[in-house]
């Protein structure tokens, strides 16, 4: 029965959403930290609102995208090969949903504290947060154009049992 309530993509809905969310959390983490950075070095405390809010709303939308991504993974039928990328791709997502809400904390003391300074300890956080960020991009790419979950040629292949 369930069968019948997924489209050709092994989903419940048009396409998969966790990407489209998640792209949001990568340009908001981004440019976040380009804000801070540039801000530091220019000493414009403004660019530092706007990475305080991209942080904050980077955080609630990392939660959804990680929701979602469970959901569509789980709806993936993901076949040997692809299992280990997709195992390393939840782990990091679920890692980066806590290192991403701990950062915001840290940033949101920094905003209320002294909105016109950011440390050189944070920015290092920040960089190493985009870098997390960067190999999460990277398997969750390889997910998409090397394995081929919820391509229309990967589910035909799974559901005739070819993989």
């Amino acid at each position: 029965m369930l069968e019948n309530l997924l489209n050709n993509h092994n989903l419940p809905y048009p396409d998969t959403i966790h990407p489209i969310i998640v792209h949001f959390v990568i340009a908001m983490v981004l440019f976040a930290f380009l804000c801070d950075v540039v801000g530091y070095f220019t000493s414009n405390y403004r660019l530092f609102e706007v990475s305080w809010w991209n942080m904050f709303f980077a955080t609630i939308s990392i939660f959804v995208a990680v929701i979602f991504g469970q959901f569509e993974a789980g709806l993936a039928e993901p076949y040997n090969a692809a299992e280990r990328v997709l195992n390393l791709h939840m782990i990091l997502g679920w890692a980066l949903a806590g290192i991403l809400a701990a950062i915001t904390a840290w940033r949101y003391v920094i905003h209320c504290r002294t909105p016109e300074k950011i440390s050189v300890y944070y920015l290092a956080a920040s960089l190493l947060l985009t870098v997390l960020v960067g190999v999460q991009v990277y398997f969750g790419d390889e997910l998409v154009w090397v394995y081929g979950l919820h391509t229309v040629p990967v589910v035909e292949a799974i559901k005739e049992g070819l993989l």
